[in-house]
């Protein structure tokens, strides 16, 4: 039920075409607030291809869409992106900065309060790795890093591209209190991942790709 909020994600019969290949074949989809998604499909399915869209990262080649309330064709991509979080297979740090370092460049970049990144590292875990270099963190605990970036950023759409890869049982189930705190908290959350989430702490719409357009949505 959206209880007449505005939908957060509004795409309508969205194509886009790179190269002459559709990467996303017509697809119309609403997302409203407070809300998690999660994008299934086998690869090549579409699945970044709809994240990416939906993050500026890609543009539309007919169709329309709307996201965070700014338009996908003549809307500024540029203001799009500085209110969606994006967190992809590698997260954008500076390999020789601290984690602490990492977020403070971030957080200066945007404006954020530096007094919020302490707090943001211990919520995901990072407190006793606050010092060390990005370089000398495990691939979970470079997911755990862009994370803390997600959380100190506030954005009201996150995008987020099989985040539970290179996690253990415990960084999962962490990530699944966290996501469901996020979406408590007012925030519309889409994931990519191969298969439906199982966690019993999480209770996501989900949505089956295939061939650049979605075939099933379930709750």
């Amino acid at each position: 039920m959206n209880n007449g909020a505005t939908p957060v994600v509004a795409l309508d019969d969205a194509v886009v075409i790179s190269s002459g290949f559709p990467l996303l074949s017509g697809v119309t989809l609403q997302l409203w607030p407070s809300s998690l998604s999660v994008v299934t499909g086998a690869n090549g399915a579409g699945k970044t291809s709809l994240l990416r869209l939906l993050a500026g990262l890609d543009s539309l080649t007919s169709g329309s869409g709307t996201v965070a309330g700014i338009d996908l064709r003549d809307g500024d991509l540029r203001l799009l992106r500085r209110r969606i979080g994006w967190l992809g297979h590698e997260g954008s740090f500076y390999d020789d900065l601290s984690v602490k370092e990492n977020l403070t460049f971030a957080a200066r970049a945007l404006g954020r309060p530096l007094d919020e990144i302490e707090s943001v590292v211990a919520r995901v875990g990072l407190s006793g790795r606050i010092n060390t270099s990005a370089k000398q963190l495990s691939a979970g605990q470079r997911r755990r890093l862009g994370l803390a970036w997600l959380l100190l950023r506030r954005p009201e759409l996150w995008l987020l591209d099989e985040p539970y890869a290179s996690l253990d049982d415990e960084g999962r189930t962490f990530f699944d209190h966290l996501l469901a705190d996020v979406v408590a908290a007012g925030a519309t959350v889409v994931i990519s991942a191969h298969d439906p989430l199982r966690s019993s702490a999480l209770n996501p719409r989900t949505i089956l790709m295939s061939g650049g357009s979605i075939v099933e949505e379930s709750t």
